[in-house]
């Protein structure tokens, strides 16, 4: 009996489904923090789960998000992310973002 689902298709839901594994297969700079209204807001990207979220920077989201990603060992590259857009845009308030963090100990291991 044939499919009447389309080769691609397939391909597509066993690459979506390889992906649950919390496996990572990436080429190239994956950037977590995607810089919104003058450092007010950020997308931020999780490479586990595979969701982007809109979260402002000064909110308890914010910091759980962060929180989870530097549990599952991705807090160093946040941590030079976070200094790279200090030095970028240093009215944006990064660093003081990167305090808050600090604070509530998400990058202690």
């Amino acid at each position: 009996m044939a499919s009447n689902t389309s080769k691609t298709a397939r391909a597509s839901v066993r690459a979506g489904q390889a992906g649950q594994s919390g496996g990572l297969s990436v080429l190239g700079e994956f950037k977590y923090l995607i810089p919104l209204n003058n450092g007010k807001h950020a997308y931020v990207r999780n490479m586990i789960s595979g969701k982007t979220t809109h979260l402002r920077t000064d909110s308890e989201a914010f910091i759980e998000e962060i929180r989870s990603l530097a549990n599952a060992g991705h807090g160093a590259k946040i941590r030079a992310e976070l200094n790279s857009l200090a030095a970028a845009h240093p009215s944006h308030g990064w660093d003081v973002c990167e305090k808050r963090l600090v604070e509530a100990g998400v990058f202690e291991a």
